[in-house]
């Protein structure tokens, strides 16, 4: 029999360092995670060949002193922490004092570092385990990690990477969590040479969001704020239409750590359970700030996972706070139909209408603006003052994008200048607007009062004004024609206020549009046409019968007004330990809404009576289902109400079907009730029940706007 005996230390470091170390982007999340506890404000991480060959990382931090380099790769060195009490209530990213000892084992780090104290800096080699002596060096304020060849003595794990892409793109992930966690840091990332992620670090979550995921993802965010129980959330829900089938879009981060957590990934899947569709995922980017003392960070090696004290809780908290955010706006898809090609124009000729139209140019080629739409940077600056200030992206990150982009074309270049100075004149125009529209305010207020006291100046003065003013505004319009339609562009701009065109204003699901909307007819006998203003709304008769139903259904079963319906034969039922004791604890549960179930002996029980409305639905596989979803001890609801939910859901099978015709006066009662409900706007499998077309898209078409 062999004989026990320890371990070396070399094999020892190794062995650890592959909890801690996996590939190379595990590398970068320990020494990223260390600048920001250093203080950096700005991080630089440079990789080759996918970081197998090369990784440089760069912050701006207070640097390690001399005296603590070689202590600092040591396992279980480090600066965070003293004792396992201070476990209880972290505040850094880091604490366990793995990292450097565990990369320093399997690659050749090189390490240089100085603090604001110091007047050198100082050079550290150590390669496998095995360390040189530190000397000074020329080094600015800051450390410096370079990390050659990882795994280089441990081929083993070296042939189980990816290709140098597959690596790469880890590590782009892991740095886009990183500044999204962090928006007051500022994160570059270098790979081969070129940069492909630098945000600016002004603090702002948004602008790092326009910057990662682009436009159409930034302008559909609701903003996140809620704070309960000593728990605030802050940051950005995406809209339902903004969904993917995976769960790449889900970025949550708790006390700025970002963590992987099945009780948050399940309450924000059913958070938006009735918005989207089945297997697809959501976007979210938002922080939860929580009392240290309330979480376990210490669960694994690589700190990506934690345990909270109160799971209910916590889930309960998040899942009420994304249902009130995802229900105050109307989440009405509008339909946008793609450009059609124009017969007998080649495709550089469109290409270069639809590039001028895109680029915000407001005028035609002969310098005049068209009369059946408006400007381009009329729509610019609607846009602009619908976000506010906060939510802006900032003047760095705007400029920053714009010098990404160059302009090759002398063509490009002059449409480019041209925009610039008709934006800077519409600004100039629109600030002596809003100076004069105030004055004008002022004027009208003093005049108020006057006609309080003595009405009959007013009458008396009124004709003689108004001949007056039209006199000249004559003689202004001889003098000056050029001026003529900018005038009443302002005088528009007065009129009515410069806001973005935002089909959520004019809300058709709301009791006061009842006598507004005009339902037009039902075509394919499936969906039902409905005018309302300047939209034109589809609905999905099925899709919304089913939302009424499933509404009404968990209404009644709320006041409890049902009945049960016996079974003959009763279903039979065989569970395991772990499904009786969910029945076991919820059987009240399922006793008050009508089912009667009762032991049959052994690990079999009985149903021997339903709910009635659901008979013929409720199977057998239907009531395990509703014991699977109860095992793993969460709710989908504020209150546990799992199984209410789960009975309305399946009476949703009584809904009208698609090609089945409808009455007006059905159809018209069918919207009526979905009016009157908190989520009229996706049926409950989270297939959308309406969705919008404007005027403006249906004029484009037709070519009445160019």
């Amino acid at each position: 029999m062999p004989h026990i005996e320890l371990l070396d230390q070399i094999t020892i470091d190794k062995i650890a360092a592959g909890e801690v170390i996996e590939r190379p982007a595990s590398v970068v999340k320990e020494l990223v995670e260390n600048a920001i506890d250093a203080g950096s404000t700005a991080v630089t991480v440079e990789i080759e060949e996918g970081g197998i060959s090369l990784i440089r990382i760069t912050d701006n931090g207070c640097g390690i002193a001399k005296q603590d380099v070689e202590n600092a790769f040591l396992r279980h060195s480090t600066s965070k922490i003293r004792s396992a009490e201070d476990l209880t209530h972290l505040s850094s990213l880091g604490f366990r004092g793995e990292a450097l000892s565990s990369i320093s084992a399997v690659a050749r780090v090189e390490l240089i570092t100085k603090t604001r104290e110091d007047v050198f800096g100082t050079k550290y080699i150590i390669e496998g385990g095995k360390g040189r002596t530190p000397e000074e060096t020329g080094a600015p304020d800051g450390t410096t990690f370079l990390v050659r060849q990882l795994f280089f003595n441990t081929p083993a794990r070296r042939k189980f990477l990816k290709t140098p892409m597959t690596e790469a793109s880890h590590i782009s992930d892991l740095l886009t969590r990183l500044a999204l966690s962090h928006p007051d840091i500022s994160f570059r990332f270098i790979n081969n040479g070129q940069v492909k992620l630098h945000t600016s670090g002004n603090g702002k979550m948004k602008d790092v969001i326009y910057h990662i995921y682009g436009r159409e993802i930034a302008n559909n965010l609701i903003p996140l704020e809620f704070e309960k129980d000593g728990v605030r959330l802050s940051g950005y829900l995406g809209k339902p239409v903004i969904n993917r089938g995976n769960r790449n879009f889900e970025n949550y981060f708790v006390n700025g750590r970002y963590v992987r957590n099945s009780i948050l990934a399940k309450a924000i899947e059913d958070g938006y359970k009735d918005f989207t569709m089945q297997h697809r995922y959501p976007f979210v980017a938002f922080q939860i700030e929580i009392n240290p003392e309330k979480i376990d960070v210490n669960v694994h090696p690589s700190k990506m996972e934690l345990r909270f004290s109160n799971q209910q809780g916590i889930y309960n908290l998040l899942y009420e706070a994304i249902s009130k955010g995802l229900h105050e706006p109307e989440l009405i898809p509008e339909v946008e139909m793609s450009e059609i090609k124009v017969p007998g124009m080649s495709e550089k000729r469109q290409e270069k209408k639809t590039v001028i139209r895109d680029a915000g140019n407001p005028y035609r080629t002969d310098g005049t603006l068209p009369k059946m739409r408006k400007s381009s940077v009329q729509e610019g600056a609607e846009r602009a003052e619908s976000w506010s200030q906060s939510e802006m992206p900032s003047a760095e990150l705007q400029t920053q994008i714009s010098t990404e982009k160059t302009v090759s074309t002398g063509d490009e270049k002059l449409d480019y200048f041209m925009q610039k100075m008709r934006e800077r004149v519409y600004a100039s125009h629109l600030a002596e607007a809003k100076g004069e529209q105030e004055k004008n305010i002022g004027a009208k207020e003093s005049k108020m009062a006057a006609l309080d006291e003595n009405p009959a100046v007013d009458i008396q003065n009124k004709g003689i004004e108004n001949r007056a003013h039209s006199d000249k505004s004559k003689e202004k319009t001889e003098c000056d024609p050029e001026k003529t339609e900018s005038n009443l562009f302002l005088k528009d701009l007065k009129a009515k206020k410069v806001k973005q065109l935002d089909l959520f204003e004019e809300q058709i699901l709301k009791k006061e549009a009842r006598q507004e909307y005009r339902i037009i007819g039902q075509v394919f006998e499936t969906y039902w046409l409905i005018q309302y203003r300047d939209s034109l709304y589809i609905v999905d008769q099925h899709a919304a019968h089913e939302r009424v139903l499933y509404e009404r259904t968990l209404a009644g079963m709320k006041k409890r007004e049902y009945t049960s319906q016996y079974l003959s034969p009763p279903i039979i039922l065989s569970l395991s330990m772990q499904e009786i004791d969910v029945l076991e604890t919820f059987k009240d549960r399922f006793t008050a809404i009508g089912f009667e179930i009762e032991p049959f002996g052994g690990d079999e029980y009985a149903v021997r009576a339903i709910p009635d409305n659901l008979f013929g639905i409720a199977k057998k596989e239907l009531l395990l289902e509703m014991l699977d979803s109860l095992s793993d001890g969460l709710s989908t609801s504020l209150e546990p109400e799992l199984i209410d939910e789960k009975i309305a859901s399946m009476s949703c099978k009584a809904a009208v079907k698609g090609n089945m015709k409808l009455s007006y006066a059905e159809m018209d009662e069918l919207i009526n009730e979905l009016l009157s409900l908190d989520n009229p706007y996706h049926c409950p499998h989270g297939r959308p029940t309406i969705i919008a077309m404007t005027k403006r898209e249906l004029e484009k078409k037709f070519k009445r706007i160019v």
